[in-house]
């Protein structure tokens, strides 16, 4: 079998950062982008614990599929398998500098917000316990002041 194409990016070389992964055609002709929202350096720094992810995956899809300006561009948003990071999907041809200020924004909502997490009880989540809202908000912050707040060209760019 073939290796898929995200399977080919040099993980040694990886920072944290917003990157193109991959775009794609629907039948309808409609572009999307898939973003590699990497909150951690792949291999050499812990992942993000499970719980701190889910409830980071349950504010960030909230938030993007209510937002004013993005609301009808948003298709999915959900957690990496690895734990380092998220996948975000729009529709559009976008590149990574384009939705810098959109996770800005959606990193500022996590880590700044109170109460209830969205979606978060037993008959809206098929776990529900699995959350951790303390760690989100700590997980959400430093990405956003250490990556967002100070996005570089090379956290943009997948290492060649």
């Amino acid at each position: 079998m073939e290796k898929i194409p995200s399977f080919t990016i040099d993980h040694k070389r990886l920072l944290r950062g917003v990157y193109v992964s991959r775009k794609d055609i629907t039948p309808s002709g409609d572009v999307i982008t898939t973003f590699d929202v990497r909150m951690k350096e792949p291999n050499r720094e812990p992942a993000l614990g499970i719980s701190a992810l889910h409830t980071i995956e349950h504010l960030a899809a909230t938030y993007l599929r209510n937002h004013k300006d993005w609301k009808d561009r948003i298709v999915y948003w959900g957690p990496m398998g690895c734990c380092t990071g998220n996948y975000l999907l729009v529709k559009g041809d976008y590149q990574s500098a384009d939705v810098v200020e959109l996770l800005r924004e959606t990193f500022r909502f996590i880590s700044d917000f109170e109460g209830a997490i969205p979606g978060a009880t037993d008959s809206d989540c098929g776990n529900y316990l699995l959350n951790n809202l303390p760690m989100a908000k700590w997980e959400a912050r430093k990405y956003l002041t250490e990556v967002l707040d100070e996005i570089k060209q090379e956290n943009l760019e997948y290492p060649k």
